[in-house]
C-alpha cells in the first residue's frame, strides 16, 4: 500500500481521509504493526484506485521473494 500511495504522490492523510479509515491505523497497517480487515484493505484499495487483488498479488509475490520461492504468474 505504502509503495502504491508513495508512486501516487499521495500522504497517509489524503488516503485515510478518501477511505474513512483513521490517519493513525493506515500509518500501522503500512508499518505491518495492524492486521486490516477485508472491508478495510477493500476501503483503502478503492481509495487507491486499485484492485484488492492487485494489492494481494503484490504482497504475495514480494513475500515469494523473501522466502526464496519461486514466482508464478498466470499466463
Amino acid at each position: 500500500m505504502r509503495r502504491v500511495r508513495q508512486l501516487q504522490g499521495r500522504t497517509l492523510r489524503d488516503v485515510s481521509a478518501a477511505a474513512s479509515v483513521s490517519l493513525g491505523y493506515l500509518s500501522e497497517v503500512e508499518r505491518g504493526e495492524k492486521e486490516a480487515s477485508s472491508e478495510m484493505l477493500i476501503a483503502i484499495c478503492g481509495a487507491l484506485g486499485i484492485p484488492l487483488s492487485v494489492l494481494l498479488s503484490s504482497v504475495a509475490g514480494d513475500i515469494a521473494v523473501t522466502e526464496g520461492a519461486p514466482v508464478i504468474r498466470a499466463a
